[in-house]
């Protein structure tokens, strides 16, 4: 199993169990206690989890989904409506697990598109549209997030091809770098951004500089940020000087 199987492996099981044994683990993923404890090392170092004597104790602070999505509704929406407009008819898109992605959803309807996703939500925004040809990812349920995550996502994407991703994160570092809580979402993550000519971040002032220990990416992987007004000048600054295309979207009066 590859090292990024067991972390994924051993995010999983802490969260579903809060204090796991280094034997426990072992035993789960068929590897030995010396490996473990190096995995278990290593995802401290990202900040991603706690080593206490004889195993490992998380404490996820990311919100689950239903929560995240009602936060800051009129800038995910104006967000969303901004990136709507990006997007030509006849053209693939690929919408991650992101809760500003999910705002995204609702604008599609009726258009001829092809939307590829993981997202669970947004999946049953647009299920019942015939004119969206819809294509759900397979993979593992992640309940908190309402999406679909692990190597059988990461293999699906291998097989796709978008114009755009439109995609969320969990913070954005001065530099630009794009970050994330969940090690076990990164992979699939950077699986959409290689399966996408264009990979456009959607994320409000609140991810700026946000939370988040693992790097999905740089801004020389994106095509464009679209954020609203309050957003860091010296980030945005930072991502233009990049060469990523920084556009701010104000609510709407009927939004406050």
């Amino acid at each position: 199993m590859l090292a990024e199987q067991r972390h994924q492996l051993i995010m999983r099981e802490l969260r579903s169990g809060g204090t796991v044994t280094v034997t426990e683990l072992a035993g789960r993923l068929g590897a030995s206690a010396a490996t473990v404890r190096r995995d278990l090392l290593k995802l401290e170092e990202d900040g991603l989890l706690t080593r206490v004597h004889g195993g490992a104790v998380v404490e996820d602070e990311r919100a689950p989904f239903t929560e995240a999505a009602e936060a800051g509704l009129p800038e995910k929406d104006a967000i969303a409506a901004r990136a709507a407009t990006m997007i030509e008819d006849g053209q693939s898109v690929i919408l991650d697990s992101g809760t500003t992605v999910h705002r995204l959803a609702p604008r599609l309807r009726g258009r001829h598109l092809t939307v590829i996703t993981n997202n669970l939500a947004v999946y049953e925004e647009l299920v019942r549209d015939d004119t969206v040809e819809l294509m759900l990812l397979g993979g593992m349920v992640l309940r908190d997030s309402r999406s679909l995550d692990g190597f059988m996502t990461e293999d699906a994407l291998r097989h796709v091809h978008a114009d755009w991703l439109f995609m969320g994160a969990c913070g954005i570092r001065p530099g630009g770098q794009v970050m994330d809580t969940t090690v076990a979402e990164v992979p699939a993550r950077r699986a959409m951004i290689a399966a996408s000519d264009k990979a456009v971040l959607l994320a409000d002032h609140s991810k700026f500089p946000g939370t988040g220990m693992v790097k999905i990416c740089g801004p020389e992987d994106l095509h464009a940020v679209v954020t609203d007004t309050s957003s860091d000048d010296v980030t945005c600054t930072a991502l233009r000087e990049a060469g990523v295309s920084v556009l701010r979207a104000a609510p709407s009066a009927s939004d406050g």
